[in-house]
């Protein structure tokens, strides 16, 4: 899907789609950041089709980054229908915005009358090997989850901390409720998951 530029506030909020996220990108054209935020996210967007991303040069955009109090470029801001939830700072490779991404859509794509998968959301670290088993045992059983490396974002490190109080990996979000560790009772609970292993 095209990336579309926007001007100003009141544009963003004419463009998002009110049943769906939405994902602002506000980088500063010229700095290497930014540029390859700009570049791996077009990269990412390539791939998928229904997703609504939207971009701003905070040089000639003023009005977006100090309402919701950004202070850096990259960021890219994510949107619920038109409430703001998350951001994610600095330049992440495809692969991790293709997660992003792909999480909302699995979820707003669910089958008429078929009851849509709880939302996960692994925050782990590449050499953790508790958390390579976690994503393992996810995508054994079809779990569909957005894998958030805390080691390159910050801003999503700090959040996990703030929400359970714990800076260990792997940490698990299963529509809002945390689980440390790979807790597989928990886990299969929660998800619906019959295992024997």
């Amino acid at each position: 899907m095209a990336i579309q530029n926007i001007e100003n506030h009141e544009v963003m909020r004419a463009a998002f789609k009110p049943d769906r996220k939405n994902y602002v990108l506000l980088y500063k054209a010229g700095n290497e950041s930014s540029d390859c935020s700009l570049a791996n996210l077009r990269q990412a967007t390539e791939k998928l089709n229904d997703v609504n991303v939207l971009i701003a040069d905070v040089n000639r955009v003023r009005d977006i980054h100090e309402r919701y109090q950004v202070k850096s470029a990259p960021s890219l801001l994510v949107f619920e229908g038109d409430k703001y939830v998350n951001i994610v700072k600095g330049c992440n490779d495809p692969a991790y915005y293709i997660a992003l991404f792909e999480e909302s859509l699995f979820n707003a794509a669910s089958k008429e009358g078929e009851v849509p998968q709880k939302r996960v959301t692994v925050y782990s670290t590449p050499s953790c090997s508790w958390c390579n088993t976690l994503k393992s045992y996810f995508k054994t059983h079809n779990i569909r989850f957005t894998d958030i490396d805390v080691s390159k974002n910050q801003s999503a490190a700090e959040q996990m901390v703030r929400r359970s109080g714990q800076q260990g990996v792997p940490q698990t979000d299963i529509n809002g409720e945390i689980i440390i560790g790979f807790d597989k009772a928990k886990i299969n609970r929660l998800l619906g998951i019959q295992s024997n292993n």
